[in-house]
């Protein structure tokens, strides 16, 4: 295994950032191979850090943006990468990546993104999900395990019933923490994102709102029967007609059935 030595880069990483550096050069070509970018498509990186990954995407595109929030980093990328990189300063929980998008490309978005962050920064891609071709992104092990997760497992929560609503989603690869510098105190993995076409999500006919909101309620006492939990919803949604057993508790539910109650909700409203 080769490691990048992130020492002599001078920088120190910083805990209010979430800072961890992949340094793990095999790991860095095994994400390379998964995603598999071209010269000609429209790549946009989250937190490029130390360039590691941006390095070796560069090898294979001719061009790339990147959002980065630490001003220091910004700084020593813009001197490292020149004209070859457009640099957005600032923070990608606010940063509007609908502005990235050129010649109507589809936007592949990949990136190490801090733990910190990782759940507010799904839910925060959702709102440009048709504007993207895919997302590779590294997490937290056991974010990446919920996100994937099945109905009926433990695992399975809010994150990954809104996420497979918009995604398909696969767990690509384990990440160990001395692949990192400083190391995490948990293991990472990589996942894969892929939207639905917009077809699909036309023929759902399913209010986004409406959709969330009723997940967010099932999930919000997710240890008890839904009967109790959808209490104030039985005068809106018809249960019975919609075959859906209230017995259940919100884990055991699937994606499906929930579109089906935010579609009969919103019918209802």
């Amino acid at each position: 295994m080769n490691n990048l030595n992130v020492k002599q880069t001078g920088h120190q990483a910083r805990k209010s950032f979430g800072q961890h550096f992949l340094i793990d050069t095999g790991i860095i070509a095994d994400i390379i191979q998964a995603i598999d970018p071209r010269p000609e498509q429209s790549v946009v990186e989250i937190g490029p850090g130390l360039g590691a990954l941006t390095a070796s995407l560069l090898e294979r595109c001719t061009h790339m943006q990147v959002i980065e929030l630490d001003r220091d980093l910004v700084k020593r990328l813009h001197k490292q990468f020149g004209a070859s990189l457009t640099i957005h300063s600032g923070d990608a929980l606010s940063f509007d990546f609908a502005q990235c998008v050129q010649e109507n490309q589809p936007l592949r978005i990949v990136g190490n993104l801090p733990y910190n962050i990782s759940s507010p920064l799904l839910f925060h891609l959702l709102d440009v999900a048709h504007c993207v071709q895919d997302q590779h992104f590294m997490l937290q092990k056991e974010v990446v395990e919920r996100m994937v997760a099945q109905p009926g497992s433990a695992a399975y929560s809010r994150l990954s019933v809104m996420l497979q609503w918009r995604y398909h989603m696969e767990s690509l690869l384990d990440v160990p923490p001395h692949a990192f510098s400083p190391a995490p105190k948990v293991d990472s993995a990589v996942v894969r994102m892929i939207p639905w076409p917009i077809s699909r999500m036309q023929a759902l006919r399913c209010d986004t709102q409406k959709f969330s909101e009723i997940v967010a309620l099932a999930f919000s006492q997710r240890r008890k029967m839904l009967r109790n939990t959808f209490a104030s919803l039985q005068e809106k949604i018809d249960f019975s007609a919609l075959q859906f057993d209230l017995t259940r508790r919100a884990q055991d539910v699937s994606v499906e059935e929930y579109v089906a109650l935010a579609c009969a909700f919103q019918e209802r409203a």
